[in-house]
């Protein structure tokens, strides 16, 4: 293929779309399998009491690491997108970053506390390579089917989705079921497939994402006939200067919590120091921004804006979308009923094995699909990706026996059950994970993406900022229903007995919330920014989401605080609150949004 047209990947489809998608499907798969697997564990393993393998951290602090490493993960996109534009290429970022993740996650795996820090550091550089660049491949992939773009994103994140939900039940699953190594080391093996696959299929995708020589920038400059705007030394520094004290308060806010003050970086600002470096680096940051805008052409000028208005929303969106693996689950740990008995027990392990298989039954029909298409050219890729869906299958057929048979539904001789590696029990007990209701949200996400897809590509299709405020108004719902839920929770009580139909309510209306907002959001960076710019912009938009990370760890840290002196729906409240303000906001802003996008839907 000598050039990259988008009826060349047309050619051979899947469901609608290049069989190139669910390359990229599978592979992105993997990897959110591996880091959503890991990071369910991650504040559960920090809280957990020696006894039980953790570290017996407060929450506090444990929400403020758990904020400063999802933060540094998405800030990281800007260091990935800026390598990939302009050195190493869209494939090979893809590539080292999904080596860095393995090995991050086989750090973890060791369960020392240097191989903890370490796995993390790895994790953060390593989703920084990978995580932006394989969104700049679909986008080239459909830079001449606009229409298409919000189904293929939508069907991409429905790929997410698959590899969360897997990621969640299973790691999740032998985590706290069975060690905290076992989790860790299980996102890591399947970061490694994901990898394989991708660098054995590369060939499907043309000339798109190699590594850039003169010839490809002198076409790419020749395409984009906008206005350049170099930076200049200044600009640069004012960059480094915000960049460099972002991460630096990214580092240093949770050490000097973790370490009770005996580590800060910016003591000699004083008690407020923190707050003094932070506010420093986004003043200056915003400043350049405006001031940049200011020196492109109009139009260019007027759809960045548009985007930098979206972004902001975002940053609401994940702070609060974001309590799930953090304030969320310590909802479901310690304050909702999880055990089950009778009837219930039994409803709870037929939807339970309902949930686990029918998902892998339809991943895997589209898994035999892409097998039609590519198997003749990418048979080692394919073999590959078969063998990690049989591990997948076996690890899913293994949870649900021992579920069953501890939950005294299925006899089991002592010979298959040291064989099973199930340990032996007398008393039948069917307990819920608490990182089981964090499923949810990747099997609805299953679920309702193609009606999405279908609604988004329909003449009912909404404006993008119908579609935020849509989105923001479905939050504040989810949040409002784990708010009643936990009305009948006393200020500072530490443990309590919730029914678990109010967690599920709140990811139900998340997700329809997440489909709203995050693959269109994504949508929308594509076909506003520059071809020379998409990259480095897609990076700019991970930079709010890492805002919004942050500030969804700022938010767990506060959650007893406000628990012990108001209650635990007080907290919720506020974020319903907020919600419901932002979604206000967004469709109030219509008219002036319309016009900047000049014609973008």
């Amino acid at each position: 293929m000598s050039e990259n047209t988008t009826d060349q990947f047309f050619k051979s489809t899947v469901l609608g779309h290049p069989a190139g998608l669910f390359v990229l499907f599978f592979t992105e798969m993997w990897e959110r399998f591996s880091f959503y697997g890991m990071r369910s564990l991650l504040i559960l393993f920090l809280t957990a009491s020696f006894t039980d393998g953790g570290w017996e951290w407060t929450r506090e602090n444990a929400s403020a690491l758990f904020g400063s490493y999802v933060g540094l993960v998405y800030l990281s996109t800007m260091l990935g997108g800026y390598f990939a534009d302009k050195v190493i290429g869209f494939r090979w970022a893809v590539v080292v970053g999904a080596t860095l993740m393995t090995l991050g996650h086989a750090s973890m795996a060791v369960e020392t506390e240097f191989s903890i820090y370490l796995g993390l550091v790895l994790l953060v550089f390593g989703n920084g390579f990978f995580k932006p660049n394989m969104t700049s491949i679909v986008s080239e992939m459909y830079k001449d089917r606009p229409e298409k773009k919000d189904g293929a994103y939508t069907l991409f994140y429905m790929g997410v989705n698959a590899g969360a939900f897997f990621g969640i039940l299973l790691c999740g699953y032998l985590g706290e079921k069975v060690g905290w190594t076992y989790g860790f080391g299980l996102a890591g093996i399947f970061m490694f497939f994901g990898m394989l696959q991708f660098w054995l299929s590369q060939d499907i995708f043309g000339d798109i994402g190699l590594k850039p020589n003169k010839e490809s920038k002198a076409k790419a400059e020749a395409l984009d006939t906008d206005k350049r705007n170099p930076f200049s030394p200044i600009q640069l520094a004012a960059i480094a200067f915000s960049s460099i004290l972002a991460l630096l308060w990214l580092v240093n806010d949770p050490a000097s919590k973790i370490s009770g003050g005996k580590v800060n970086i910016f003591s000699f600002l004083g008690p407020n120091g923190n707050a003094i470096a932070i506010v420093s680096a986004l003043v200056v940051f915003i400043i350049l921004l405006i001031y940049r805008f200011t020196q492109y052409s109009k139009i260019t000028k007027e759809k960045l804006i548009a985007v930098t208005f979206f972004a902001f929303l975002t940053i609401f969106f994940w702070a609060i979308f974001e309590q799930s693996p953090n304030s969320l689950t310590i909802f479901a740990s310690d304050y909702t009923d999880r055990v089950l008995t009778g009837n219930w027990s039994v409803v709870f392990l037929v939807m339970n094995s309902l949930i686990t298989i029918l998902p892998l039954v339809i991943i895997t029909w589209v898994l035999i699909l892409l097998f039609k298409q590519t198997f003749k050219f990418y048979a080692l890729a394919n073999i590959i990706l078969s063998v990690s869906f049989i591990i997948i299958w076996a690890i899913a057929i293994w949870m649900l026996t021992k579920d069953y048979y501890t939950a005294g539904y299925l006899s089991l001789s002592d010979s298959t059950l040291q064989a099973l590696k199930i340990d032996k029990v007398t008393t039948a007990l069917t307990e819920v994970p608490a990182t089981w209701f964090s499923t949810l949200n990747s099997l609805f996400i299953i679920s309702l993406a193609p009606l999405f897809s279908k609604w988004w590509e329909s003449k009912y299709n909404p404006s993008a900022n119908l579609k935020y405020g849509i989105g923001m108004g479905l939050l504040a719902l989810g949040m409002a229903c784990v708010a009643f839920g936990a009305s009948g929770i006393e200020a500072g009580a530490k443990t309590a007995s919730v029914s678990m139909i109010w967690l599920i309510l709140v990811y139900l209306f998340h997700t329809m919330a997440e489909l709203c907002i995050s693959p269109v959001g994504l949508s929308y960076v594509s076909k506003l920014v520059p071809a020379r710019m998409i990259a480095f912009m897609f990076g700019v938009w991970y930079l709010a989401v890492a805002i919004g990370m942050k500030g969804a760890g700022m938010f767990g840290e506060n959650i007893d605080k406000i628990a012990n002196e108001h209650g635990l729906s007080y907290f919720f409240w506020m974020l319903t609150i907020i919600s419901i303000v932002v979604a206000l906001f967004s469709v109030a802003m219509t008219p002036v949004i319309k016009k900047l996008m000049h014609g973008v839907r």
